[in-house]
């Protein structure tokens, strides 16, 4: 039966999470608690509470029990049970009864049946037979630990991951493509190519390795050199900020929580003190409270007091207090001010993952100060800029523009006319259908674009974004004034590119494989003297690349030339230099590219020079191996 990837998603891989959670229970008893199956993007997972603690070695067992059962040929039945008769069906099952006494009073609570000894909560839908199973292909992925509901303080369950595709084929396939993205695996990368790490002293936060940085400093050369010649301007503001800046902007009321603070102090305890009535858990009160002894002479802080100060989240009200500091007029808009500052963001430890979810991180972050009549072609200008930035790194993109939400703020006749703006700009770039609209999914302040990018892979992330704001520069106050005399308020555009650079650059990792293009790559060139007599040519050779601005590297050791070699090839230097007698005499280098195995000989260094020039200078993607 031909099955179209949505009926696959929610039908397929849903009611293998059911044969999962039956074949658990026909392996290791009615003690085996199961709580939640969804679907995932490759397959589907389930959550159990088991008797014993499940390793690689139990894979075929659960996998040949699973096939048992679908051979079985059971049907499956859908029942509407009552809350009461819910309730008593799984009176055995905890983490079903908590699920069903949480539903609203008027859910409907369903209920499937495989077979005759077997029964999952569910809203379904699912197969009507487990025949419909047969061909489908399935692999146990991995087990992991999870807490109900998320939750460190609750249970801690072992979760079941399940490949599922239609056929054998399709699952080799993408078990082939999984090997590929753990090769690309940034985090793994990174540490290879000495370009990051990571310490628990400061989590979620990189320590950039010389490498890393001097790659880091090249996408910043290369975003301000594209910013300078479309007229923006660059400023620096301060990383920690009072709260009272925070109120004015909304983010206090709106992100406290996501904000790393330094509260203000109230005073200093004169004596010790304990402080009762601290939960365990903010949530959970059946875990009890706890009483806290601190200690005479600490200090007492309270974020509520006037001197609280928090490092910024965001660029954007520092942003607005630099166009504040004076009067404006029609004349001088847009004023875009570009700003690289860091930015700390608070994250769940869960949460965090390499340089995808950091806590501390740059934008090339942008706010363009426009009038309304500018909007048009300011965007049209942005998108301009993401056109050759994307095209530099060999990404392909799509847009999506993201409408009014519900909790709108600001007067809805301008909202209309932004969104049609966008709409039209969107689609004399892309054509009528050439982009895809999020319905109410826009930010409070102004509808906005984001912009996907599609990787080596065929995955997909969202980098730029472009953003209409009407609230902020109501918030702030900020105005010009008119060609007539009158005064106005400015439209403020939020704007990005790489967005995060620390995610920009964990995308492009695993998109390059870590083999960077030329002007990207942390060292550019490795230089090998193949004995210590060539060193002085070496140093000739470093020096003449060092002037134009190539970041290289030189091993003046009396180490063997092939071990040199190897250490620039694992850190994927584009480009090895290999010195001798004859290119000391000559004044030419023998070149090791990156990606082959042959030598190129007799190359005047010149001639080296000049291809390095070209391909700095047009950000090329490719190698030049012709010189």
């Amino acid at each position: 039966m031909a099955l179209d990837k949505q009926e696959f998603l929610e039908r397929y891989r849903h009611s293998l999470a059911h044969i999962l959670a039956k074949a658990m229970v026909e392996l290791y008893g009615p003690e085996v608690q199961y709580a939640i199956g969804p679907q995932i993007e490759d397959g589907c997972y389930y959550d159990f509470a088991l008797p014993k603690s499940l390793s690689e070695e139990d894979f075929k067992t659960i996998e040949d029990k699973m096939r048992e059962i679908i051979k079985r040929r059971e049907n499956w039945t859908r029942e509407e049970l009552s809350r009461e008769a819910a309730l008593a069906l799984f009176d055995k099952q905890k983490f079903k009864k908590e699920l069903i006494q949480d539903l609203p009073a008027d859910e409907v609570i369903s209920i499937y049946r495989t077979g005759d000894d077997f029964v999952d909560l569910c809203r379904g839908p699912h197969v009507e037979n487990s025949q419909e199973l047969m061909n489908v292909a399935f692999q146990i992925k991995s087990i992991s630990g999870a807490y109900w509901r998320g939750d460190e303080h609750r249970d801690q369950l072992q979760r079941v991951y399940l490949f599922a595709f239609p056929d054998k084929n399709a699952l080799k396939e993408h078990l082939k493509w999984l090997q590929e993205a753990q090769e690309r695996d940034h985090k793994k990368l990174g540490s290879q190519l000495d370009l990051f790490m990571f310490d628990e002293t400061a989590p979620g936060m990189p320590y950039w390795l010389p490498r890393g940085w001097k790659m880091y400093q090249a996408l910043l050369a290369y975003s301000r050199s594209v910013q300078a010649k479309h007229g923006y301007t660059e400023i620096s503001a301060p990383l920690i900020n009072n709260k009272k800046l925070w109120l004015i902007s909304g983010h206090w009321a709106h992100y406290i929580n996501n904000m790393f603070m330094v509260p203000g102090i109230s005073g200093w305890l004169k004596a010790d003190a304990d402080l009762s009535g601290v939960l365990e858990h903010p949530t959970d009160a059946s875990l009890g409270e706890k009483i806290v002894k601190i200690q005479a002479g600490s200090v007492i802080y309270n974020r509520e007091n006037i001197d609280t100060m928090a490092a910024k989240p965001m660029n954007c009200p520092n942003a607005m207090i630099t166009y504040k500091r004076r009067n404006r007029s029609y004349k001088e808009l847009p004023i875009r001010y570009s700003e690289y500052d860091v930015l700390h963001r608070k994250e769940k430890s869960g949460q965090m993952n390499g340089l995808f979810r950091v806590q501390e991180f740059r934008q090339d972050d942008d706010h363009t100060f426009v009038m309304e009549s500018q909007i048009e072609a300011e965007i049209a200008d942005i998108i301009s800029i993401a056109d050759e930035v994307y095209k530099t790194f060999g990404v392909t993109y799509r847009a999506e523009l993201s409408t009014r939400p519900d909790d709108f703020m600001g007067d809805i006749e301008v909202w209309d006319r932004a969104e049609a703006a966008l709409k039209k700009i969107l689609t004399d770039k892309y054509g009528e259908g050439g982009f895809e609209i999020n319905e109410g999914d826009g930010a409070f302040y102004g509808p906005k674009i984001d912009l996907q990018i599609k990787d080596a892979l065929g995955r997909e992330w969202q980098c730029g974004t472009i953003q209409l704001d009407f609230q902020l520069p109501h918030n702030f106050g900020l105005t010009y004034q008119t060609a007539e005399g009158s005064t106005a308020m400015p439209v403020v555009i939020h704007r990005a590119i790489y967005g995060s650079l620390e995610r920009f650059i964990g995308i492009i990792i695993e998109n390059f494989k870590g083999s960077f293009p030329f002007w990207l790559s942390p060292e550019q060139v490795g230089i090998v003297p193949i004995r210590e007599e060539h060193n002085d040519y070496g140093k000739e050779v470093y020096d003449a690349l060092s002037d134009m601005g190539i970041r290289a590297e030189i091993d003046y050791s009396d180490k063997n030339m092939k071990e040199k070699i190897k250490t620039y090839k694992n850190y994927k230097n584009p480009y090895i230099l290999v010195l001798g007698d004859k290119e000391m005499e000559e004044k030419t280098v023998s070149i090791n590219m990156r990606g082959s195995n042959k030598q190129i000989n007799n190359i005047p260094l010149d001639a080296f020079l000049k291809a390095c020039e070209r391909m700095q200078k047009e950000h090329s993607l490719e190698l030049m191996d012709e010189f």
